[in-house]
């Protein structure tokens, strides 16, 4: 047999394989979840990357190739991003005002560019950053979510554990989607390069996904601004509380019913037995298994992750770029965009 006909046998095959993985899979079969303003705040504040003219593009950049980078790694059927409302906050911060307080954007907070030879300030540059941004993905093969008074967390831990059926994958630096891992929903860490199953947080933590709820409602959460238990840190807490790293189910009533009932003289217990209502406040802010949405819309979020989703246009998106300048950091951009062709080709199969 000649190199040709041997060639020509193993392309058939490769196709073959290629045709039956897509057809046993459908547009929803491994859904990739992109936590928006979390990408997008931290491209903005970590990439320096400036166009031809000078201006700061770092947050259009570092988005989209974090999203780009995720998808080529991942080989999702399918990407959702989903921004926080307007006013998404609203209802955490009636429960308790300091809930992210220190998030508002401070002067420097992107410490690579110099601010002060830029012809716009930094708070303008995000806004003006993130809306042009939003235009771009409008020419991808993505779904976009923002659902006004509700906060992004809440409408992904949704779509994760009530919309969509098949393998859910959350992009995020967000610790808080950890507690959703179970057996169809995974967490990529953009910033660690992990992807979260329930084994890789055990091996972490010491703790199943199950009960890490209950662990980050004693912990608190820095960068939420939430305080938790003095003196509750990850190897007190498995010291003293074994009943947390067991494979069952441990939640904050049980919590509750072990401290209620030990006997035991620890600063721990007695810190915990001080501050119920601050155990309740916690899970309140935190718990994303069953989160405060209205039927309304729950039923627009629905709409959204079932109607047709948007087919890419490739001559809108390059032209964005070429307007922009940005071929300076994505060079080659009939490459880079390969793989939003591969996720467009997807929109086809049956969900």
């Amino acid at each position: 047999m000649n190199s040709n006909n041997y060639n020509s046998i193993l392309q058939e095959i490769d196709e073959e394989h290629e045709q039956s993985t897509k057809d046993s899979l459908n547009v929803n079969s491994r859904v990739l979840i992109i936590d928006g303003l979390n990408t997008f705040i931290r491209a903005f504040s970590a990439n320096p990357a400036i166009n031809d003219d000078g201006v700061h593009v770092g947050g259009i950049i570092g988005f989209m190739k974090s999203v780009r980078y995720s998808i080529s790694r991942l080989k999702p059927t399918r990407c959702i991003i989903v921004f926080d409302g307007k006013n998404g906050t609203k209802k955490r911060k009636k429960l308790y005002p300091e809930y992210k307080s220190q998030r508002k954007v401070r002067h420097r907070f992107n410490r690579n560019v110099d601010w002060s030879t830029s012809p716009v300030d930094e708070e303008y540059s995000m806004r003006m950053q993130l809306s042009r941004l939003i235009k771009y993905l409008d020419q991808l093969p993505i779904s976009i979510l923002s659902i006004d008074n509700i906060e992004a967390d809440d409408v992904i831990a949704y779509i994760s554990t009530t919309v969509l059926k098949d393998e859910k994958i959350i992009m995020s630096t967000d610790k808080d989607f950890l507690q959703l891992v179970d057996n169809n929903i995974k967490i990529w860490s953009p910033t660690k390069k992990i992807l979260y199953d329930k084994d890789k947080i055990f091996e972490e933590y010491g703790i199943p996904s199950k009960n890490l709820l209950t662990f980050k409602i004693l912990d608190g959460d820095k960068s939420d601004n939430i305080n938790g238990i003095r003196g509750a840190g990850i190897k007190t807490i498995v010291k003293n509380i074994p009943q947390i790293s067991e494979n069952k189910k441990f939640d904050i009533k049980d919590l509750i019913y072990f401290i209620d009932k030990t006997s035991k003289k620890i600063k721990l217990f007695e810190n915990i037995k001080n501050n119920y209502k601050l155990l309740k406040r916690n899970y309140l802010l935190m718990q994303l298994h069953n989160v405060d949405i209205g039927n309304h819309n729950k039923l627009k979020i629905q709409n959204v992750i079932h109607e047709k989703i948007p087919q890419l246009v490739k001559y809108k998106f390059s032209t964005m770029f070429i307007q922009d300048k940005l071929w300076s950091h994505i060079p080659n951009m009939e490459t880079w965009i390969t793989e939003f062709i591969r996720l467009d080709r997807f929109r086809y199969s049956n969900g």
